[in-house]
């Protein structure tokens, strides 16, 4: 997915698949990664400048350049829609909500999250189970 492309509301597909998945979650969101977001990066790599030998044979290498590439790569970030959502957060009275910022993420909501943050959760295919400290923001 691009970075411009729009995100589709997938709240009603996310209830949909919620409905069909029979576990319920203590304190873990579950969610469904979308495809990798892709950044460039710049690589130093050394430049081979000489070759020379000292007085045992042994050859070395010269290294006194850098090149700079840049390329691009798979961000250390993920989006991904919510599909599950804890029981606590529905459990918990309107004052409650109001100071939890966990208790706003609705199913169907894009968030962010560190790549290699969560728990694969081989139950669901292709799905996560984060906390939700492993959430950094929801996509708007």
């Amino acid at each position: 997915m691009g970075e411009n492309e729009q995100i589709v509301d997938q709240s009603l597909l996310a209830e949909d698949v919620s409905n069909m998945i029979e576990y319920e979650f203590f304190d873990f969101f579950l969610v469904k990664p979308l495809d990798p977001v892709k950044v460039k990066k710049e690589f130093s790599k050394p430049v081979v400048k000489g070759k020379s030998k000292d007085e045992l044979g042994i050859e070395a290498q010269d290294f006194d350049e850098v090149e700079t590439e840049v390329k691009e790569v798979d961000s250390d970030y993920r989006k991904g829609i919510v599909i599950k959502r804890p029981m606590f957060l529905d459990m918990m009275k309107e004052e409650e909500k109001k100071s939890n910022p966990f208790a706003n993420i609705k199913l169907g909501d894009v968030v962010l999250y560190r790549n290699a943050a969560g728990l694969s959760f081989d139950l669901v295919k292709d799905s996560k189970l984060l906390k939700g400290f492993d959430i950094f923001g929801v996509v708007k």
